[in-house]
């Protein structure tokens, strides 16, 4: 994986348009692109728990100090882990001293929310193939 910082969903026009809804119109490349860097992100235990574990936070962000314990993994590993996170456009991060504070960027979660979601009264897709 590139160094380069993913966009944030919504944050360009090429992705602003992204994804009104998976019923609504098939993804075209680009946002098929876009997205699947993201779900890439989420795709491991290990930051699925990070995560969870920023957002739950109360007071909305956590220290890495409190993040490491949790796991029988590395500093370094857990970092990388951040990393990857943070550079999907998930959670942000802020030095303090020595540590690193991190919080939930919920306008990404939300649009993904918002993709996987179907529209209010919308019926489920028929099964193709399936006897009604």
């Amino acid at each position: 994986m590139s160094n380069q910082e993913l966009p944030l969903l919504g944050q360009d026009a090429t992705v602003e348009g992204c994804c009104p809804g998976l019923l609504s119109a098939p993804l075209d490349e680009d946002q098929a692109v876009v997205l699947a860097k993201v779900f890439k992100a989420l795709g491991d235990p290990v930051r699925l728990r990070l995560l969870s574990m920023i957002a739950s936070r109360a007071g909305g962000e956590v220290c890495v100090c409190d993040l490491t314990p949790a796991f029988d993994l590395s500093q370094p590993t857990i970092s990388h882990h951040l990393k990857l996170l943070r550079e999907a456009g998930l959670i942000a991060s802020e030095r303090r001293g020595t540590w690193v504070y991190y919080r939930l960027l919920p306008e990404t979660t939300d649009r993904l929310a918002g993709i996987l979601t179907r529209p209010t009264g919308a019926p489920l897709p028929e099964p193709a193939g399936l006897p009604a």
